[in-house]
C-alpha cells in the first residue's frame, strides 16, 4: 500500500474548541471559552522543531500547543472572535518567532480575567 503517511500529530478545530492529537495518542485540547491568553515563539517539542508555534491558554494554565504548519483558515477564523484579536500582531509575532526571536510574545489576553475562587475564612 503507498499513501500519504499518517502525521505524527494534527490538529483539530471546531466552533467549540481546539485539539491536537499526537502519534503516542495524548490529546490536548481546549474549549475556545476557557482560552485566556495566546502566546506565539519557536517550538520546543522535537516534533515542531524548527516551526513556530501559537499556544492557546486557559484559565488553570493548560495548554494546547499549535505549530504554525498546523494553523488553516479554521483556526484563524476561530481566533478572529476571540474579543479584541489583532491579527497584525499574531502576524508580527510569528515573523519575530521565525527569524530567530527566542522568547514567547503574548498576542492577546483577555479582557475579561478569571474570577476569584470564593474562599471561605474560619
Amino acid at each position: 500500500m503507498h499513501g500519504d503517511p499518517v502525521p505524527d500529530t494534527y490538529v483539530y478545530v471546531t466552533e467549540e474548541g481546539v485539539a491536537r492529537h499526537y502519534a503516542d495518542g495524548s490529546v490536548e485540547a481546549l474549549a475556545w471559552d476557557d482560552v485566556v491568553e495566546v502566546r506565539v515563539g519557536p517550538s520546543r517539542s522535537s516534533g515542531d522543531e524548527g516551526d513556530v508555534v501559537i499556544v492557546l491558554l486557559d484559565r488553570a494554565g493548560e495548554e494546547c500547543v499549535v505549530p504554525q504548519s498546523a494553523v488553516d483558515a479554521s483556526f484563524v477564523a476561530r481566533l478572529r472572535y476571540l474579543p479584541d484579536f489583532d491579527m497584525e500582531r499574531l502576524s508580527k509575532a510569528v515573523e519575530r518567532a521565525g527569524n530567530g526571536y527566542d522568547g514567547y510574545q503574548v498576542v492577546w489576553r483577555s479582557p475579561h480575567p478569571p474570577s476569584m475562587v470564593d474562599l471561605d475564612y474560619d
